[in-house]
């Protein structure tokens, strides 16, 4: 299945996140929250929970971490010129940060990004999904010469026992968690990408987001999503 290029209104949401901290939870239901009712409304709003790896020597290693993710966020760091890394961290469209508790700065942000037209609309769709890989074919239009295509494997409705840390004892429900991640530089439209999947991912509950992104400014120039269920 293909999802139509998207060059209206759109917010990618992508969040920093960990199990090892006892303020990243009420972030985390902020996200659900905002995903379920895009859902809901038909809006082009893609939510991104990437679990960052330095919490993990604090008690509780989340098995959703990636050190790839916490260089992800430190990239975000050096552009908007803030030095350290913190959890939650919400970033709507790759140029405004906050928060991810946040409710109100949430909804504006999210808002104003909703206001703007994609100026490099994106069109996904699965080519091929196998046991430990999944395919995908896209097609982008007025692509800078300095951009890259951001793919990524959400998966929804994990539920996650946590023994120890800053969050032992509670069962944390995540919806919006990446369990595959690849960004590629945007040599050629059409192209394909392609992505390993963790051997425990539900296609089910999956989807794919795709989002151009300027290497520079770290602007989201266009965005996307495809179910892997109708893959």
């Amino acid at each position: 299945m293909t999802n139509p290029s998207t060059d209206g209104g759109y917010a990618v949401v992508e969040m920093f996140t960990s199990q090892g901290c006892n303020s990243c939870p009420p972030a985390e239901e902020l996200l659900s929250e905002i995903e379920r009712d895009a859902r809901e409304r038909g809006q082009n709003v893609f939510a991104l929970g990437f679990h960052v790896d330095y919490w993990d020597d604090l008690g509780w290693p989340d098995q959703f971490a990636d050190a790839a993710y916490t260089a992800r966020q430190e990239a975000y760091a050096r552009a908007f010129g803030t030095g350290g890394l913190y959890t939650p961290q919400m970033v709507v469209n790759g140029t405004v940060e906050f928060v991810g508790s946040d409710r109100r700065r949430a909804a504006g942000a999210i808002m104003s990004a909703m206001a703007a037209r994609a100026t490099t609309p994106l069109a996904l769709s699965v080519a091929n999904l196998g046991t430990d890989r999944v395919t995908l074919d896209y097609r982008t239009e007025r692509a800078p010469e300095r951009a890259v295509l951001n793919v990524a494997i959400v998966e929804r409705g994990l539920d996650s026992e946590i023994a120890r840390g800053e969050n032992a004892g509670r069962t944390l429900r995540q919806d919006n968690v990446v369990r595959a991640f690849r960004s590629v530089e945007l040599r050629a439209e059409p192209g394909q990408v392609e992505l390993a999947t963790p051997a425990d991912l539900d296609p089910r509950s999956a989807s794919v987001v795709g989002y151009v992104q300027e290497s520079g400014n770290r602007a989201v120039l266009g965005a996307t999503a495809v179910e892997l269920s109708t893959a």
